[in-house]
């Protein structure tokens, strides 16, 4: 009897299955709870469109000047984003993801105080795009990677979708402040929100379904969380050489590049003013570009879903070609006030707005495997130097030829280059195929 009693003390516990209810639920918590660190970074990304003409008037500051802060922020966003998918595994999402909401708290917080063009580029270039590159979609593909099974396309956009929600949520509220009050009090109110979500962020996020006893959404087995990883910027630098190595990558990058350029790069720092020449108030020009940031989720989200059914190669080029044909529409459509034409712009192109991020991280996933998240982090760098690039020359053809009609030329062309590069991209299926 003794020895029998004694045999429960040296047998390790039976791990309790969590029940699929519990774990599904939580699951969806992690994403919502996600959901609202993106939204709320991804809303500093536009601000900036909001602030080039009141900063000029005030400081006489050129555009270019203004503009640099946002390209900055843009390409820092990008080149962040691998490094901090790597950083994720090794020190925790969460611990991460907080700070990096803190990080944009100060900043925007610093901006009140500045007085020179630097200081722009420091604070809201440099510590914002640093914030805001630990939140990017690299974020979002480690979230459903490790919380997801089934479902994983659907979650995807709709976390790719909730930057551009930031913008539904909080542009035109912000046009209207700055419009009413200045531009000082609407920085000073989203920083304090980012406060308040860098908390949210610390109670309610985790890192892996073990942390909680619970399975992956729609797994059947139990997973482990796996150790930290050790040397993770040495990892993701590695992975950059191996890729960069294929072809693939360099199609990749290539097509985001023109992505980048073609979407916030442009419309985030210079939609404001583009159809402020055109005679539109700031108000209601915002309000359109929150239009687009409707249907961009409504579109990413749908792209998420069509990406679990159809041939990613071929949902990129469809998009590409019609990112093309709204562009080269623009010109005409750009008027002092809105109209049917405009209304029709927002949603077309809205709708294939972030509708490119699904397929690009699931063709990350197919040929790269379980480096796809390091891989997709290092394309959507690419995609923020495309935008870093637009935003500012995009505004310096501004100041240049006086009217942005060249550049929406220019963007259309290029997205046509990019709609033909998805036909040559090669996966491990189509090589089987074609041997």
């Amino acid at each position: 009897m003794a020895q029998h009693s004694q045999t429960p003390l040296t047998e390790p516990p039976t791990p309790t299955r969590p029940s699929p209810r519990t774990t599904s639920h939580r699951a969806w918590v992690i994403a919502v709870v996600a959901g609202a660190a993106i939204v709320t970074a991804g809303a500093f990304t536009t601000v900036p469109g909001l602030l080039i003409t009141p900063l000029h008037q005030e400081y006489s500051w050129d555009r270019g000047q203004i503009a640099l802060a946002a390209s900055v922020n843009m390409v820092l966003f990008g080149f962040t984003a691998p490094f901090a998918a790597a950083l994720m595994e090794r020190a925790g999402i969460r611990r991460v993801a907080a700070g990096a909401m803190l990080l944009i708290a100060v900043g925007a917080l610093l901006t009140n105080a500045m007085a020179s063009p630097w200081q722009l580029v420091l604070y809201w270039g440099v510590l914002i795009g640093l914030g805001s590159g630990c939140l990017t979609m690299t974020f979002a593909a480690l979230i459903t990677g490790r919380w997801f099974v089934r479902r994983r396309g659907l979650v995807t956009g709709a976390l790719s979708a909730s930057s551009h929600l930031g913008q539904l949520v909080f542009l035109p509220l912000l046009a209207w402040a700055v419009d009413r009050y200045d531009w000082q009090p609407p920085v000073v109110t989203l920083a304090l929100v980012a406060l308040a979500v860098s908390a949210l962020v610390a109670l309610f996020l985790r890192d892996h379904p073990a942390d909680v006893g619970a399975l992956p959404h729609g797994g059947e087995e139990f997973v482990a969380k796996p150790a930290p990883a050790q040397g993770a910027a040495r990892r993701t630098v590695k992975v950059l050489f191996d890729a960069a190595r294929t072809g693939t990558f360099w199609l990749l990058v290539g097509m985001f590049i023109i992505c980048g350029a073609t979407t916030n790069g442009i419309m985030w720092s210079n939609w404001v003013p583009a159809a402020h020449d055109h005679g539109m108030h700031a108000t209601v020009a915002a309000s359109l570009l929150s239009l687009i940031g409707v249907f961009s989720s409504l579109g990413a989200t749908l792209s998420g879903w069509l990406t679990d059914r159809f041939d990613p190669r071929r949902l990129l080029a469809v998009y590409f070609t019609v990112r093309a044909l709204t562009l080269l529409a623009l010109p005409q459509a750009l008027a002092a006030s809105v109209h049917p034409t405009l209304i029709a712009f927002s949603v077309i192109y809205g709708l294939v707005d972030v509708a490119t991020v699904p397929p690009v991280i699931a063709l990350s996933r197919r040929v790269y495997g379980d480096d796809g998240p390091i891989v997709f982090g290092w394309t959507n760098s690419a995609h923020q130097l495309g935008a870093g690039a637009s935003a500012f020359l995009g505004a310096t053809a501004r100041d240049l030829f006086g009217t942005y009609d060249v550049v929406w030329t220019a963007l259309s062309a290029v997205c046509l280059v990019a709609a033909l590069m998805t036909l040559v991209v090669r996966t491990p299926r189509t090589v089987e195929l074609a041997t």
